[in-house]
């Protein structure tokens, strides 16, 4: 995974959160993606990320290096969560087909970008069977080297394997269909994720799409300090989804998770 990974950690309280690790390193599902369960350490709770990250060297170096011991496994990504993922790629792929289906504005199946790819889950169950090509970016090179491995014959059609967390990462203009990003919002602070949206922005193709799945918190914007990650709540991601200039498609939530994660929500926009 990356710096901009996804947990779907579990709200027990500001004082117990744990989460599902998965995107930081740009994966997929995860802390709110990283993908895997650990106690939480002190949990702050701000308005904005900018309260909370006090120093952003080290709030990006402390979560890289967090992912750096998270296996290269699926459990792993989902932190200790892997029987969810069947649930959440079915969700995923419903979502997605509304946008793919015939009409003047059906979003293309040319290219598809994975943010927060980890070890290739979503690129393997969700955009290799409905796109011709995917990148995948992650922060961690341990997974994308995985990633070789477990994404089989069908990882011929990924193009790239970005190593780069989404703070500094670039999407090639006007190049993808959709712009997958899962459980790794937490591991970006407000101004670099809104920059990181207006980047995706520019690299769709006509018609393409944005669309982020993540955990979000009941109020504010909770931080973690053992996987360095913030979780927001759903106004503080619609302030940040305007601020990037992005409009508001559909949003959803997602139905047969866990009672103890927290509430997971999908957005499209473009």
């Amino acid at each position: 995974m990356s710096l901009t990974c996804g947990f779907l950690g579990p709200l027990t309280g500001l004082e117990g959160v744990d989460r599902l690790l998965a995107p930081l390193s740009q994966t997929g599902f995860p802390p709110v993606t990283w993908e895997q369960r650990v106690p939480c350490g002190r949990v702050h709770l701000a308005s904005m990320t900018s309260e909370v990250v006090e120093n952003e060297f080290e709030f990006y170096s402390k979560a890289e290096k967090y992912w750096k011991d998270v296996p290269a496994t699926v459990d792993g990504m989902l932190g200790g969560y892997g029987h969810i993922s069947s649930i959440d790629i079915n969700s995923s792929r419903k979502f997605l087909q509304r946008f793919l289906r015939d009409g003047p504005n059906r979003t293309g199946t040319t290219r598809a970008l994975d943010c927060g790819a980890g070890i290739g889950r979503i690129t393997k169950r969700l955009l290799l069977p409905l796109f011709k090509t995917v990148d995948m970016v992650d922060v961690t090179e341990d997974f994308l080297t995985k990633a070789k491995s477990y994404l089989g014959e069908e990882g011929r059609r990924v193009r790239n394997y970005f190593c780069c967390g989404l703070q500094d990462f670039s999407p090639e203009p006007n190049s993808y269909d959709v712009i997958w990003i899962q459980w790794v919002i937490g591991h970006l602070t407000d101004n670099h994720l809104s920059d990181f949206l207006k980047r995706c922005r520019a690299g769709l193709r006509p018609n393409g799409i944005v669309v982020i799945k993540d955990n979000m918190a009941q109020e504010g914007v909770i931080m973690d300090d053992v996987d360095s990650s913030v979780c927001r709540d759903l106004d503080v991601v619609h302030k940040i989804i305007r601020r990037a200039g992005l409009h508001l498609l559909a949003e959803e939530r997602q139905e047969n998770f866990p009672d103890e994660i927290y509430h997971v929500y999908t957005f499209a926009m473009r």
